[in-house]
């Protein structure tokens, strides 16, 4: 079943922050990261425990945030500031949901300075990467399933998750997070 994502606001002509979209931006892409999450264990990949199944949801919020800072630089009419500001807030808002999300699941701890820490390198790796207008190259996509394929281990179960990851899930998260994008900055 496909993900229903609303991402247009209620009220069409009231100004919104950027604050207030990082935050809907956030929302979104926890979802979306969540539900590909799910997805993988659908199409019968295997999870050890959740502590892995947490480790894929990183990666994935961490591949959309790289999508909004592109897309933020090629489609929106952003300063410099404006888009360094989105993308700094994005992530703390990404950072708050898988905070509240790993305290309800694993109990206490920092949850925010470990993701910080590999957002900051993934950032990094994808810098290195094109991302084009109809969506991210073919080696962007190839980082996101080698790390999800690093995560998932190598057993029979999980040989192929890269292919699933580069094939459907990174095409299908794309495709939502620009969605998201273009609606709530129309």
């Amino acid at each position: 079943m496909a993900l229903r994502i609303k991402s247009r606001w209620h009220d069409d002509d009231a100004e919104r922050s950027l604050d207030e979209i990082a935050g809907a931006l956030a929302f979104i892409g926890w979802r979306i990261a969540k539900d590909k999450a799910i997805n993988l264990h659908g199409e019968d990949f295997v999870y050890q425990d959740d502590e892995q199944r947490f480790a894929v949801i990183v990666e994935y919020l961490i591949f959309q945030l790289q999508i909004v800072d592109r897309l933020a630089l090629m489609e929106l009419d952003l300063s410099d500031d404006d888009r360094r500001q989105l993308v700094i807030t994005l992530a703390r808002h990404l950072a708050g949901h898988l905070r509240d999300n790993s305290v309800d699941i694993f109990g206490p701890g920092d949850y925010v300075g470990p993701f910080i820490e590999k957002m900051n390198q993934r950032g990094q790796e994808y810098a290195e990467f094109t991302y084009y207008e109809d969506g991210p190259s073919y080696p962007f996509m190839r980082h996101l399933g080698f790390e999800i394929q690093q995560i998932m281990g190598d057993s029979q179960e999980n040989r192929w998750v890269i292919d699933q990851v580069m094939d459907r899930d990174g095409i299908e998260i794309n495709r939502e997070i620009r969605r998201a994008v273009q609606n709530l900055f129309e």
